[in-house]
């Protein structure tokens, strides 16, 4: 999932430990301090809460808090029955039959059914819709067919009858259980988005739920707004908290302050070297497991010819210092990238860390990147060149990894120059989407523990290769680890080694760092469930003393 604040499942944790220095306080219309109300910060506006459309992690926060699927992962990162009473599967892993828990409603009382269920898998994949996540039910019956306006939506291998959705498989899909807990297949009610029509989840008003909480007080634009108990929720016994107040605070100095005044229960410290330096050693810091990749994307569909150019990727990539770089960033924090894929998104059949298993051997060497770079002038005919990087205004991190390359890039490439383009994070996404970068740095967190989540981006035609490169050897080595591989662990793991080597092979990306998070959280707060792929926190169980 895009993000530059992503942390989601995997080795999750119920944390808080140790006492602090805050004070009680108010803000906005919540409450933080003696209240029992929970009080969070996200960093940027949420841009929906269209579970079909969204594509971000702090809209997909607000949406999976406010929505329940068929399974909800653990505090160990399990996928646990949720509004499903039972989830089976054939043998040969084709089949997946699921019986819902009896007397599920919706937040306006209305019942949730078999059909909610779907409905929401045919609308993400009806071309209709648009979705970027149509390809996550690539596997399902038909799926790519619809998707790619070959094959009605109706035929669709979701069906139901009754309580029980059965799924129909083209292939096994060894993350099929974890797309079961994933907030783009949530339910929807088909006669209420028909209703709503094109206002439908662009307010709090226009959308319905059927999870922990339902959201009031988002007009769509606005930055302050709540969560509060959804009673008509199945498990609302356990829902301990009745409100939480949310606030966009986009400076993290300002939410660390807001954090010590007793106004914000939990903030992240890992944005600036700074931040972390100036607080690590307070007693409320937590670790946040995270399976995030910051890398650089490349437009080389021939919009700048240099980028173009494999060589001129190859001496870019051979320029990155990104132990340096990781340093200077994020001040160690988080770790040099070895690969696309990070530490702690999944383990090898050997029990290794996939990372470590895939690591193709990128490498910083400034003489060879000169070289390159002369070579791949020379091919083009050119003396000098210059690209532009495009990344997120609003997030210091990004504005750091920026300034970081524009200098180390052109000290090590004579004849380079680089340019910035800094704008907010929703507009860096589509510019990423329409193709309207040289050369993006985002970052990406995985929807699940299982290394398709980020292969899958790069494929041929793939809605996430904003890139649009073509790489046989890459998309090959995935389609094989989907298909005759997807149900053995160790082929897959080759199979995933080898679409590393193909990437580092024709320099389509470079990988910069893997993400590690570090929060300041309020001692009094239990029960958050911060997952490293899907859903960041879960606060369905949050609750304060």
């Amino acid at each position: 999932m895009e993000t530059w604040k992503k942390v989601a499942i995997g080795a999750a944790a119920v944390v808080v430990v140790g006492g602090g220095t805050r004070a009680a306080g108010l803000w906005g219309g919540g409450s933080a301090g003696n209240s029992k109300n929970l009080s969070f910060q996200l960093p940027t506006p949420i841009q929906t809460l269209d579970i079909s459309k969204n594509t971000d992690t702090y809209s997909g926060t607000i949406i999976g808090n406010s929505g329940a699927n068929l399974m909800r992962v653990d505090s160990k990162g399990k996928a646990q029955l949720e509004l499903a009473k039972s989830v089976k599967h054939s043998k040969d892993g084709l089949t997946y039959t699921v019986v819902l828990k009896d007397g599920l409603k919706w937040s306006d009382g209305s019942k949730l059914t078999a059909k909610d269920f779907v409905y929401s898998w045919q609308r993400i994949v009806n071309p209709k819709t648009a979705s970027q996540y149509a390809y996550l039910a690539s596997g399902v019956k038909n799926a790519d067919k619809i998707a790619a306006g070959k094959a009605a939506v109706d035929t669709l291998g979701v069906t139901a009858k009754g309580d029980t959705i059965t799924f129909e498989l083209e292939r096994p899909m060894p993350q099929f259980e974890y797309l079961l807990t994933f907030a783009n297949f949530m339910p929807q009610k088909e006669s209420y988005v028909a209703k709503e029509g094109k206002k439908y989840a662009t307010t709090a008003k226009t959308s319905l739920y059927s999870g922990p909480y339902k959201v009031e007080g988002w007009n769509g634009t606005n930055n302050t707004f709540k969560l509060v108990k959804n009673d008509n929720y199945w498990d609302a016994k356990n829902v301990k908290t009745k409100q939480i107040d949310i606030q966009v605070v986009q400076k993290p100095e300002t939410a660390v302050q807001l954090y010590k005044q007793g106004k914000i229960d939990r903030v992240s410290i890992a944005n600036t070297p700074e931040l972390y330096k100036a607080n690590k050693n307070n007693k409320d810091v937590v670790k946040a497991p995270e399976a995030t990749t910051s890398f650089i994307e490349y437009n080389q569909t021939g919009k700048n010819k240099f980028l173009a150019n494999a060589k001129i990727r190859e001496a870019l990539n051979l320029a990155t210092n990104r132990k340096e770089l990781t340093q200077q960033v994020t001040s160690g924090i988080s770790t040099p990238a070895t690969g696309l894929a990070p530490e702690d998104l999944a383990k090898t059949a050997s029990g290794q860390d996939l990372a470590k298993t895939v690591a193709p051997g990128y490498k910083f060497d400034a003489t060879a990147a000169k070289a390159a770079f002369q070579e791949g002038l020379k091919e083009l005919g050119e003396t000098q060149a210059t690209i532009t990087i495009t990344s997120d205004a609003d997030s210091p991190a990004a504005k750091a990894t920026v300034d970081y390359l524009q200098g180390s890039w052109e000290k090590a490439l004579p004849g380079l120059k680089v340019n910035q383009k800094l704008v907010p994070f929703s507009q860096r996404i589509k510019d990423s989407q329409t193709q309207n970068f040289d050369v993006v740095v985002t970052l990406w967190g995985g929807d699940y523990p299982e290394g398709s989540t980020f292969y899958d981006l790069f494929k041929d035609g793939a809605s996430y290769n904003n890139g649009q490169f073509k790489n046989a050897a890459y998309t090959a080595a995935v389609k094989k680890a989907e298909t005759t591989d997807a149900l053995s662990n160790s082929a897959r793991d080759t199979d995933y080694k080898n679409a590393e080597a193909a990437l580092f092979k024709d320099n389509n990306i470079n990988p910069l760092y893997f993400r590690s998070g570090y929060s300041l959280q309020n001692p009094d707060v239990t029960g958050i469930v911060l997952n490293t792929t899907g859903l960041n926190q879960d606060w369905k169980s949050a609750v304060k003393k």
